[in-house]
């Protein structure tokens, strides 16, 4: 059995503001399981109270059998909120919960939508506007996880909270072809599959190819669940054949072989599988000044990246920024819970480990939040 682990408060989230405002002053973003969610459900407890919120909207794929985001949805549009809420109802072994979580929703007050007739929602994704003397005022979550307040504690995920406008925008435009039955073109800021996500994914691998053709170090990383879109493999082996240095976490199918001469050589590939289950999207383009960190909610396989709907989000801060890329280069160390790809398609244990050599990802965050909130473990 496994020593207990207890969701982490961290310091610098203070729990005497009002969350909207630490929002307001800089992007926050959270580490689930070594972090709590507890921010992001004052954040909504917030929303739903504050007479200055005028609308919340939402994505719900997955919730909690006793879900408190649905219950301060539920209580914002008991408050006179415009509260719109996409419920995917096709979510699969949940398709009965989130049936009774619509008819909640609906009695509540909620406008409660189901999305385009032909594929998934699985975006993770809130917009939350508010008046303010200045003007209206926007806060947008964007995820990688569901809002779940049970698979928090056991799944590794990304939240990020930000009250940055060109965001906001985008989110609203998500929102406005969700309600229309219709699918987002183009975006500044947000990635949204199915029409805009994997065509910005390649471009920044051709980037790469680009830059390791003029001499220059390229990049190219991503942690997610799955690897099957033959078109992105195609552009991976294309990347490596360049020079481009490839890194990639892959939890579950993986349909690349790394370090096969002549096509992936310079690709590598790593799977974790700990105490939590491994589940946040990260990508990475490119080094130092050039690089670009999304969070998201889209694996590399076609499901995904042709027929649903997902968003990944930018982090801009410069701290976040590092701290997500920081987060895949600790999983590319792990020498305990990882397994190495090979050529023919196996994963192989790292040999010879000591307690002095050992790196274990999933405790390390784990320590980090311990210290992050200023406790003892």
């Amino acid at each position: 059995r496994f020593a207990p682990h207890k969701p982490q408060h961290r310091s610098d989230i203070s729990a005497r503001r009002a969350m909207m405002s630490q929002i307001a002053e800089r992007d926050i973003l959270l580490s689930y399981p070594y972090e709590s969610i507890s921010p992001f459900l004052r954040l909504l407890d917030e929303a739903a109270l504050d007479p200055d919120v005028t609308t919340i909207k939402i994505t719900l794929y997955r919730v909690a059998t006793n879900s408190r985001v649905v219950e301060a949805l539920c209580q914002a549009a008991e408050n006179g909120k415009d509260v719109l809420v996409l419920v995917e109802l096709r979510a699969r072994f949940d398709e009965e919960n989130n049936i009774m979580w619509a008819k909640r929703l609906i009695d509540a007050g909620c406008t409660v939508i189901y999305g385009p007739h032909n594929m998934k929602v699985h975006s993770k994704l809130l917009l939350i506007t508010r008046r303010t003397k200045d003007g209206l005022q926007y806060f947008t979550q964007i995820g990688t996880g569901n809002y779940n307040e049970k698979t928090s504690r056991i799944y590794t995920d990304l939240s990020l909270m930000t009250s940055n406008r060109q965001i906001a925008e985008d989110a609203r435009h998500v929102f406005d072809a969700l309600s229309t039955d219709s699918l987002v073109e183009r975006s500044d800021r947000l990635l949204v599959a199915p029409l805009c996500l994997r065509s910005h994914i390649l471009r920044m691998l051709e980037e790469e190819i680009h830059a390791a053709e003029n001499g220059q170090e390229a990049y190219f990383a991503a942690k997610v669940n799955s690897i099957s879109d033959r078109g992105l493999m195609d552009k991976l082996c294309e990347a490596s054949q360049a020079g481009v240095k490839i890194e990639l976490v892959v939890r579950g199918i993986c349909c690349l072989k790394p370090q096969v001469e002549g096509y992936t050589d310079n690709i590598r590939i790593v799977s974790i599988v700990g105490r939590y289950l491994e589940h946040s999207r990260i990508y990475i383009a490119g080094t130092e000044n050039r690089r670009r960190v999304y969070i998201s909610s889209a694996d590399f396989m076609t499901r995904n990246t042709i027929h649903r709907v997902e968003v990944a989000a930018p982090i801009l801060d410069k701290k976040l920024k590092e701290q997500a890329f920081e987060l895949v280069q600790l999983c590319l160390s792990d020498n305990v819970k990882a397994r190495i790809g090979q050529p023919d398609g196996t994963f192989i244990h790292c040999e010879s480990i000591t307690d002095e050599t050992a790196v274990n990802a999933q405790e390390i965050q784990y320590r980090r939040a311990v210290e992050a909130s200023g406790q003892e473990s």
